[in-house]
């Protein structure tokens, strides 16, 4: 499978993740992010079945293109990717980066209420609208060695978590909120897709 990259100097280029060593700037590349309206941003993703070399590639490309964007999360799904996995760093912009890896992540359970203030998202650009999420939930998936991981996660991180697993599951944000500020948003988003 190949996927386009855009790189830094502002070339595409077409990276073959089985074989990183042939591609040029593949270290350097970031991957393009989707957004809405693309269709296949609201597909289910499927589970990963291996979490090999070419997958672990694909993490680092990911981690690349989340941290230039800049954003604190990104779904497999956002990349082109149709497999379940997600990255997220939730750590103060001033302090070291922990890059976090989640692989068939999903929600057991949820608590309370919360509304998350004007949330965004990579591949909804422009926008922001307040979602109404769970103030707390119980995640359960893998890391990037296979190891199970059980998360408890509440405030912000529970809500980022919900937002990445929401996309594994072909949902975006704007999907939770009013139909009417959707509408708004959609119309904004036919307008420019005419005016190119």
């Amino acid at each position: 499978m190949y996927y386009r990259f855009h790189m830094k100097n502002g070339e595409n280029n077409t990276v073959n993740p089985e074989k990183p060593e042939t591609n040029r700037n593949f270290h350097t590349a970031t991957i393009e992010i989707l957004t809405y309206p693309n269709k296949f941003l609201s597909q289910p993703t499927q589970p990963v079945k291996n979490i090999d070399g070419e997958l672990q590639n694909m993490i680092e490309r990911m981690a690349v293109t989340m941290y230039q964007a800049p954003g604190i999360g990104l779904a497999a799904i956002q990349v082109g990717i149709n497999q379940s996995f997600l990255i997220y760093d939730v750590s103060p912009q001033d302090s070291e980066r922990s890059l976090q890896v989640l692989i068939n992540p999903r929600i057991v359970s949820k608590e309370g209420t919360t509304i998350s203030e004007e949330e965004g998202c990579l591949s909804v650009p422009d926008f922001r609208a307040d979602v109404k999420r769970a103030a707390s939930i119980l995640v359960e998936g893998f890391d990037r060695n296979e190891k199970p991981l059980r998360i408890e996660a509440e405030g912000f991180l529970a809500v980022v978590l919900q937002h990445e697993i929401d996309h594994l599951n072909g949902i975006l944000f704007i999907d939770r909120i009013s139909s009417l500020k959707r509408g708004i948003y959609k119309r904004r988003v036919k307008k420019n897709l005419k005016g190119r």
